[in-house]
């Protein structure tokens, strides 16, 4: 009857018999998510910057998605089966749920490209979700030190010469970050011009910056270059000759109990940075001049010029 009715439509049964084949191969071929993930992951695993970033592509979907819906064919999921399992972070965890839909987004897409689906579901998954909260909403402000009180705890630092106290003095002098402190090399310091190169590499927003530095600034790094033996590779190493951890200077803001100007809470050694852009905006510094010493990128291209 069906081969009648597709001669009498001017059809050949037996096209209409290979298209009915071809249809169940390809439908018994369609991968559950958790497959299509880990097809997706090895064809791209080559292109991703490093074998960390490799390996948190992969865990965040075998934490957050692979437990809900990786067994499920990929032609079985709806906006609504990816919302369902994004809906308790969406709010919480604003960035981790944007990397998790993203990265879900590319596993579907992958299968529409490769004709188990007509497009990936993910892409609508935002319009029935709540609306998450702006960046700026979502920063957190790190406890820090009011300025006015640096003086006496600048004097206390210099009541020693411990690695964390010339650490801590230092990073308050520069308005570095931590983590640039701690990586600092030789080979970025100009003492003949006092300037500190941090290379694009070890910043955040992957731009040179030059750090200017102060007499006492200088001071410091002269004496650490007194006990280093050779001059050569880190600052302040550790023991084993890395860099040491942020742990260095937390420990001793704790053990110190230096109250911030959060109440309950110790400051913290990125809140420095917060006390120099409050001195630099209430000391009458423009706005522009203190985001580019705390090497904040100033998006206003007339601002910028």
């Amino acid at each position: 009857m069906e081969a009648r009715g597709a001669i009498d439509g001017g059809k050949d049964p037996l096209d209409l018999r290979r298209a009915q084949e071809r249809e169940i191969a390809r439908l018994a071929s369609v991968p559950t998510f958790e497959v299509a993930a880990r097809q997706h992951h090895a064809d791209k695993a080559e292109g991703f910057r490093n074998t960390k970033h490799t390996e948190q592509w992969m865990t965040s979907l075998e934490q957050h998605v692979f437990p809900k819906i990786g067994k499920r064919m990929v032609n079985d999921l709806t906006p609504a089966d990816f919302a369902a399992y994004l809906k308790p972070i969406w709010l919480k965890k604003v960035e981790t749920a944007a990397r998790i839909k993203q990265r879900c987004d590319a596993v579907m897409n992958w299968a529409a490209a490769n004709g188990f689906i007509l497009a990936s579901p993910v892409t609508v998954v935002d319009k029935i979700l709540p609306k998450q909260p702006g960046k700026r909403e979502r920063v957190e402000h790190q406890p820090a030190l009011p300025w006015r009180e640096l003086p006496a705890f600048i004097s206390m630092l210099q009541e020693g010469e411990t690695v964390s106290r010339l650490m801590l003095e230092l990073l308050i002098l520069t308005a570095r970050r931590s983590g640039e402190l701690r990586q600092m090399l030789w080979d970025e310091i100009d003492f003949s011009n006092a300037i500190w190169a941090i290379p694009a590499a070890r910043m955040k927003g992957k731009v040179l910056h030059r750090v200017p530095l102060g007499p006492r600034a200088v001071g410091i790094l002269e004496r650490q270059l007194d006990k280093s033996e050779t001059g050569e590779g880190l600052v302040f190493p550790s023991r084993s000759c890395k860099p040491m951890t942020d742990m260095v200077l937390t420990k001793f803001l704790r053990d110190k109990k230096i109250e911030s100007d959060t109440p309950g809470r110790l400051a913290t050694a990125h809140g420095f940075r917060s006390s120099f852009r409050n001195w630099a905006s209430e000391s009458g510094y423009p706005r522009d001049l203190a985001e580019r010493a705390l090497a904040h990128t100033i998006k206003n291209a007339v601002k910028a010029a």
